[in-house]
């Protein structure tokens, strides 16, 4: 038995205890030892007592969580929903503002407000809890799809999905941080699962929905439609809020108020601001776009390094690493999916909605990967199977173009993406379960914000990135949706998916950098 100080002056007693399990039990007060094996198996047993789930605590859906959870979950469901909606309406939207040369701003306008709302957010979490972040997210997010959907021009439709996404930035931290607070650690991998659940639905009917909304109604009640659908969840989700997740960790009162770190408000903003550049230099391939290149880079690459835990761009253990991986995994596959419906439509002749559905089904395998990780069983084995979910995305990616050779049938692409749907359904919802229990509760907000920062920055840059390499090799000259001989271009594809597959190999190298010495 050997006994050392710990960092608050307890005692760390070290045992063996049946089947070789090395225990850590707290003496119970400094300087204190317990002076036996019986006396440390006492404190050990006295311990589980006090720590063990109670009954009636059940899952997440048992009496004491079953409003909270259904509440949380259904905000995401109508976030899912009108993530899938608002795109299948948007081309409509563009064509009829006369800004279709603007079309690609109203995703990156979403992005990179979306990056100040989450640090913001985990500034606000940390200091007073979740819930202001939680309601002003919703509030935003309503309000701009509010302008989106009233808009006369393409530039105030912008303007709508840029203040969309700071409230978008805002939501997604504060209900990791909800998480981290209401739910034990136990019950964390279920939330996790719950939450990609919510997307199975939204994925398959969400662009149908949306489509017939926009052929008989029109665009805009896709918009003006959907704050609607936010005020039932809400209402069910504040009351457990603010009774379980309200408040900082600091001490009440004026005193224990801690202001706002201003220099990483500023980060933001500089992290913001040059990502919206990078996209808007990708997007012009003239040699004038190289100006905003640089400032963009410029802004961007000082604010990413302060913003993002230390040591992250070189795959440190423990968070670093996980950050990191949420970035590469997500960064890689979007960026690869957001191509495959265009591959599917103009190299082998199929329509916009038999294309679409060829990815539909990854919703569920996505919701069966996120409930693996979830079960108890599979607990031990986490990293492993983020290993073995970053392999499968990795060859999902690769495998999609190999329709682009008109031997091969375009199912494939359809049984590729569920299997790489299924490792993201692995790796994602494990990168924030570790990353909670990685980060100290007065923390939980800043580390929440640096997860999504890494996924959302990432989804920016390997889009831009995607784009740039996909207008150089001629994808740019490709106007009708046909298999033609002059709308071919299977290298402006190529060049996309298959940089996308390393990258995606590489986060399988950094799952094994996931736990700390």
């Amino acid at each position: 038995m050997d006994g050392r100080a710990g960092p608050v002056g307890a005692w760390n007693v070290l045992v063996v205890r049946p089947k070789a399990q090395w225990i850590t039990v707290l003496g119970q007060g400094p300087g204190r030892c317990p002076d036996s094996y019986a006396d440390a198996m006492t404190a050990l047993e006295a311990r589980d007592a006090t720590t063990a789930p109670s009954p009636d605590e059940g899952g997440v859906l048992s009496r004491p969580h079953r409003a909270l959870s259904i509440g949380i979950v259904s905000v995401v469901l109508v976030i899912a929903f009108e993530a899938t909606a608002v795109g299948t309406a948007m081309p409509v939207a563009a064509r009829d503002l006369d800004g279709v040369s603007l079309y690609a701003f109203g995703f990156s306008g979403y992005f990179t407000t979306s990056l100040f709302g989450m640090v913001l957010a985990g500034q606000l979490s940390d200091r007073d809890g979740p819930l202001a972040s939680l309601t002003a997210g919703i509030a935003s997010f309503a309000a701009g799809l509010l302008v989106s959907g009233t808009a006369g021009s393409m530039w105030v439709f912008v303007l709508g999905r840029a203040v969309q996404g700071f409230g978008g930035g805002l939501v997604g931290v504060a209900l990791y941080v909800v998480v981290g607070r209401a739910y034990p650690e136990r019950l964390r991998p279920s939330i996790m699962a719950a939450f990609a659940a919510a997307w199975v639905v939204p994925s398959v009917v969400g662009p149908l929905a949306a489509g017939a909304v926009t052929e008989h109604l029109g665009w805009r009640w896709v918009f003006v439609g959907i704050p609607a659908l936010v005020a039932l969840p809400l209402a069910l989700a504040l009351p457990e809020m603010r009774r379980r997740a309200s408040g900082g960790e600091r001490p009440p009162g004026r005193a224990g108020r801690a202001r706002l770190d201003r220099r990483r408000i500023r980060l933001a903003l500089g992290i913001s601001l040059g990502a919206g550049l990078l996209q808007y230099a990708a997007q012009d391939l003239r040699p004038l776009s190289l100006v905003p290149a640089l400032v963009g880079a410029a802004l961007l690459v000082p604010a990413v390094l302060a913003l993002l835990p230390h040591g992250t761009c070189r795959a440190a253990r423990g968070l670093p690493s996980v950050v990191l991986l949420r970035g590469v995994a997500d960064g890689t596959f979007i960026a690869a999916e957001s191509f495959v419906p265009l591959m599917l439509v103009t190299q082998r002749g199929l329509s916009p909605t038999l294309a679409g559905l060829s990815l539909a089904a990854g919703g569920g395998s996505w919701a069966l990967g996120s409930y693996v990780q979830s079960r108890p069983r599979t607990e031990p084995y986490r990293e492993r199977l983020m290993f073995l979910g970053m392999v499968l995305v990795a060859a999902a990616i690769g495998t999609a173009p190999t329709v682009l050779i008109h031997a091969v049938p375009v199912w494939v692409v359809a049984v590729a993406w569920g299997f790489g749907c299924f490792g993201m359904g692995l790796v994602v919802a494990s990168t924030s379960v570790l990353m909670l229990r990685l980060s100290p509760p007065a923390e939980a907000g800043t580390n929440s914000a640096s997860l999504q920062i890494s996924d959302a920055l990432s989804n920016a840059l390997l889009l831009a990135a995607g784009g740039a390499a996909f207008a150089a090799l001629g994808g740019g000259s490709i106007t009708e949706v046909t298999a033609s001989a002059d709308g071919s271009r299977p290298a402006a594809f190529a060049a996309v998916f298959l940089p996308m597959a390393a990258l995606a190999l590489l986060g399988a190298w950094v799952t094994t950098r996931l736990r700390e010495r």
